[in-house]
């Protein structure tokens, strides 16, 4: 897996680029809107260094905050670097504008391998990160949340140092929080329950609601857990594979996604899996399963040239950021193939980060069932708008989405 982290760094900020200076052409934007789209308002980059002599580097840009203020996690990954922060601060700003939230982009991260840092040196990075950040982020700025690796607990350490700093005690600097400092419920599971309704509304235009379908889900991690046990609910899903870093599991009885996220809670690995009949597979054999659904849960590029025409499933659900690259997009789209967009399919989080902010402001608690219906809400009437403009301008739903972006953000 490592491989592919490190092959789709130079690709995901051109392919990202690549999508706007398309979509923005099409819609007839001039050169200069074009490229403010493409720059983000604010690079931060700096150098953290611990009391162990350990050092890091840091980053946080601030895309775009025309609709509200930045928002958008941070990760802690050996491989972060400008070029992935920038393109994802560009994609949330995307998603938000696609989903109609009134937040604009950003993201951070550093460069640091978390499992190598002892829990003390892990907080001190935390902490130091928001220490460098305190002037640029808040409540009414800039309001980050956990990414890749990052977590309740990392964030609840940035929300201390935030607040020793600026006497803010709103708890809405951050989101992603534990429940005792503020965070929602229903944010652990949002993202990938944010794909299901995503995949169930698209199923309703076209007319596939009640038909048996097989699904293959790339990433069985966080995010794909949560959408597999949410899937497990609709009665005519069935996951047949899954696959993490070490393998895939390929059941065509189905796995059993409950099962399947506990072992991964307890430190599983899916090339160790004894527990029931299913078949250990390589993971770049996932792709080439002859499934209805493929869902793509991991990391960016995960279809790339190198591996595009071996896909068989008639639609994809990008649950990842970028896990597909521009050429690739438009040679599954020739073939007929629908692909789900992430700006829509996997906005569920920050739907719900969202949420987690107003309530952090009004000062009030959610239950998770208004916490779900209201995530519902926002689902639905996104998938409705894409679906409609794609089927309006016969486009695909990607370029539905991105045309749906930028006019909002050309338009503030």
């Amino acid at each position: 897996m490592i491989r592919i982290v490190s092959r789709q760094k130079p690709n995901i900020l051109k392919t990202t680029q690549g999508l706007i200076m398309e979509a923005g052409m099409n819609l007839g934007l001039s050169g200069d809107q074009i490229q403010k789209l493409l720059q983000a308002d604010s690079v931060h980059q700096f150098d953290i260094k611990l009391g162990s002599g350990k050092k890091f580097k840091a980053y946080r840009v601030q895309h775009n905050n025309k609709l509200g203020p930045y928002k958008g996690g941070i990760r802690f990954h050996p491989n972060v670097d400008l070029d992935e922060v920038q393109a994802l601060a560009t994609l949330m700003s995307l998603k938000t504008a696609a989903v109609g939230l009134p937040l604009g982009g950003a993201k951070g991260g550093v460069a640091v391998n978390p499992k190598s840092l002892s829990s003390e040196e892990l907080q001190e990075l935390s902490r130091q990160y928001v220490r460098h950040l305190q002037p640029y982020i808040g409540p009414d700025k800039d309001i980050p949340a956990p990414d890749v690796n990052t977590d309740p607990q990392i964030i609840d350490w940035m929300v201390d140092e935030y607040e020793k700093l600026t006497e803010d005690k709103t708890h809405a600097s951050f989101t992603g929080k534990s429940l005792h400092l503020g965070g929602s419920e229903g944010r652990e599971a949002a993202t990938g329950r944010g794909g299901v309704i995503a995949l169930r509304e698209l199923l309703k235009y076209e007319s596939k609601t009640d038909k048996k379908l097989t699904l293959a889900l790339q990433g069985f991690g966080n995010v794909g857990s949560f959408f597999a046990v949410v899937a497990a609910e609709q009665p005519y899903w069935q996951v047949v594979a899954a696959s993490d870093t070490s393998a895939a599991l390929y059941n065509p009885a189905g796995l059993k996604a409950r099962q399947l996220q506990e072992y991964k809670n307890c430190g599983g690995r899916f090339s160790e899996w004894k527990n029931d009949n299913s078949k250990i597979i390589d993971t770049q054999d996932l792709i080439k399963l002859d499934v209805d659904v493929l869902i793509l849960a991991a990391l960016e590029d995960a279809i790339t040239e190198n591996n595009m025409t071996d896909v068989k499933a008639k639609i994809i659900v990008e649950l990842a950021n970028g896990p597909i690259n521009g050429a690739a997009q438009e040679y599954l789209t020739s073939q007929g193939i629908l692909i789900l967009p992430d700006i829509i399919t996997n906005a569920g989080g920050v739907i719900v980060s969202y949420l987690e902010w107003l309530q952090n402001k009004t000062g009030e608690h959610w239950p998770e069932a208004q916490v779900n219906a209201k995530l519902e809400e926002y689902m639905i009437k996104a998938v409705a708008e894409v679906y409609k403009t794609a089927t309006a301008q016969s486009q695909s739903l990607k370029e539905a989405a991105m045309v749906i972006a930028l006019k909002k953000l050309v338009s503030n």
